[in-house]
């Protein structure tokens, strides 16, 4: 922190009356965004410190008080409940100075909805209510479990509303034994309850429980002479005992226990679970923390700890650590009350609990080991890829930023446009843009081209004017908010010749000429030039047609993904919205009562009277035009 910083008399004033009580303090920089979240036992004593003499202090922070412009403080009762709400906190604010889990927004969870007859979801950002499983690192695998359990289990899958009456007709899934038909009031809530406990036990791993239930549950139905649902029950006891036959037995006693192993190198950190469920390894899972080099192993590690499961809905009696970690009793009373019973963390010296420790750390040098390996291969073949079309496109500069657009539409309608980003060969979000074509009507993706082209550099232009206004210091904060004001170093147009014409063109208009732009045709990947009449071919495994490959693909899947949003919203709404006497209030009150608007076209007249508050001429319309339309298709 600066001298000047250290001598603000705002801060000084706020350090007098900073309580001694726990709680949590946030760091804020200038423009008042938190950089930094921690907790303390004592809130005086803790914040005092980072504005008294930092000559001790470590890398990280003095890195971090150079940009510390003002900080706040929220007191709680207890240092357990500081913990919890540093780890809400950190997961909110994404603060820069905080050891975080890397991409966590984007980790799959598998959700239990809470509606009458819940379903079992794929979702990423799940709210704090929500009964979930995970967070999971590999989101196939997650969509391999979904597909597993609804063989397991005859879950529902539709999105009905069945809060009210019950009386749809059962589809297919019904007729080939996937699921009970709720729907049409052939199982019970109560039947529906059982079987969403047993998915519960399985997703926790607790198959000694669950396999039990299944045999009793078979062999009364086969006392009963119901020989098709002891089938059913056989079949799923078998698959479950083979998946339980490939897990290993790493603990004689019966025990649910976490280990975890942490690996640390060149400023990452992988930190790896193995989840042993009545002693047998039931499932792993790694994950990667973004981390400063100062940071030590035994902050990196409480770190995860308090952010994966203040996520993860299933706390094991037994935590088992690689080493110690810091305010280990507060972790464990937090956990505990997650819990409702006593939670242990421990760290094993000796025998086979150290062993099984090891293995994991093991593990997650290993994994650790192969990403970076992966980062290095990329950065290499990306390195490649630049250095290769610079000297095959005659660029003076490496196109270390390159800008991709694409447009997209179904018949001349619904047409949007997409522009992407790869920063020095990766992919870069955070300035992807997604146009809705305003002044094209039908198919004309040429002049689609021409106006998503010039709203982006007359966008540019105009930002690069408004920098040039401001003095110095202001224009360096600006600058980080004006995306586009950057130029590309290469400009990269999906289609050929047509498609590169009428973006030259606009660049051209608008004094731009000098930006390099090319065009990548898709049936053969032949790339357009403006200097050359013929279009170049580059080889099938160069790393220059992999660099235009993945920024064209890119900005095809944003482009098509909006498309698709758009259509669907348009095509939901136009087959009721074009029905007399049903207006926004209705068109509610009907897609809540089937839950789709594909539920209203299957209703039969009389399912649609019973819709409350709908008038019978009306229901008559709806079922005689959207009947008519259904028929047609």
């Amino acid at each position: 922190m600066s001298e000047e910083s250290l001598r603000s008399p705002h801060i000084a004033e706020k350090l007098k009356y900073v309580p001694n009580r726990p709680g949590v303090y946030l760091m804020r920089d200038d423009k008042g965004e938190v950089i930094y979240v921690g907790k303390a036992v004592s809130l005086r004593n803790r914040v005092r410190s980072y504005f008294q003499d930092s000559r001790n202090a470590g890398p990280k922070v003095e890195a971090m008080l150079k940009h510390v412009a003002d900080f706040s403080y929220i007191v709680t009762d207890s240092e357990v409940e500081a913990l919890i709400l540093e780890a809400n906190l950190i997961k909110e604010e994404e603060p820069w100075y905080n050891i975080r889990l890397k991409d966590d927004r984007s980790y799959p969870y598998l959700k239990i909805s809470d509606e009458p007859f819940p379903r079992v979801l794929v979702v990423r950002r799940p709210d704090r209510q929500d009964r979930v499983f995970g967070p999971y690192t590999d989101a196939r695998a997650v969509r391999q479990t979904v597909q597993f359990l609804r063989k397991l289990f005859p879950l529902r899958t539709c999105n009905l509303d069945l809060s009210g009456p019950r009386n749809h007709r059962p589809c297919l899934l019904y007729h080939i034994g996937r699921c009970g038909a709720p729907c049409a009031g052939l199982q019970s809530e109560e039947e529906y309850a059982e079987l969403i406990q047993e998915v519960e036990l399985f997703l926790e791993g607790r198959h000694d429980r669950l396999l039990p239930a299944l045999q009793r549950k078979m062999e009364e139905a086969a006392e009963r002479l119901e020989f098709e649902r002891a089938a059913r029950l056989r079949d799923q006891i078998q698959a479950m005992e083979k998946m339980v036959e490939r897990q290993k037995v790493v603990m004689n006693a019966d025990v649910d226990q976490d280990v975890l192993g942490l690996a640390v190198a060149d400023g990452l950190a992988c930190a790896q679970i193995f989840f042993v469920r009545g002693g047998k390894v039931v499932g792993s899972e790694h994950f990667f923390l973004d981390i400063g080099e100062e940071d030590d192993e035994s902050e990196i590690l409480r770190s995860f700890v308090e952010q994966y499961y203040n996520q993860t809905r299933f706390v094991p009696r037994e935590i088992l650590l690689p080493l110690a970690i810091e305010s280990k009793s507060a972790v464990e009373a937090w956990l505990s009350e997650k819990k409702g019973q006593r939670v242990y963390l421990r760290r094993p010296q000796r025998g086979e609990k150290r062993r099984l420790v090891e293995m994991v750390s093991e593990n997650a040098r290993l994994v650790l080991a192969a990403r970076q390996e992966r980062m290095n291969a990329r950065q290499h073949h990306n390195e490649a890829g630049l250095k290769q079309l610079q000297g095959v496109l005659g660029l003076a500069d490496l196109p270390q930023r390159i800008e991709a657009f694409d447009v997209s539409n179904l018949q001349g309608t619904d047409t949007v446009a997409s522009m992407v980003v790869l920063q020095d060969g990766e992919p870069l979000p955070s300035d992807y843009r997604r146009f809705r074509i305003r002044s094209v009507e039908g198919s004309d993706d040429y002049a689609a081209m021409r106006e998503v082209v010039q709203r982006r550099f007359q966008r540019g232009l105009r930002e690069r004017e408004e920098l040039a206004e401001l003095d110095a210091d202001t224009r360096e904060e600006a600058r980080t908010k004006a995306k586009f004001a950057r130029m590309p170093d290469l400009v990269l147009i999906d289609g050929g010749r047509g498609q590169l014409n009428a973006a030259a063109g606009v660049l051209r208009e608008l004094g731009l000429d000098d930006l390099p732009v090319v065009g990548l045709a898709e049936r053969l990947e032949e790339v357009y030039t403006l200097e050359q009449p013929d279009p170049l071919r580059l080889p099938a495994d160069s790393p220059g047609i992999h660099l235009l490959q993945r920024a064209r693909d890119e900005a095809h899947r944003i482009a098509l993904g909006y498309h698709r949003q758009l259509r669907g919203k348009r095509t939901q709404a136009s087959s009721l919205d074009a029905i007399e006497g049903v207006g926004p209030a209705r068109k509610r009150a009907l897609i809540k009562h089937f839950g789709s608007v594909r539920g209203v076209r299957e209703a039969t007249l009389d399912e649609l009277l019973e819709v409350p508050g709908l008038p019978e001429a009306v229901a008559r319309r709806i079922y005689e035009q959207l009947g008519r339309a259904e028929r047609s298709e």
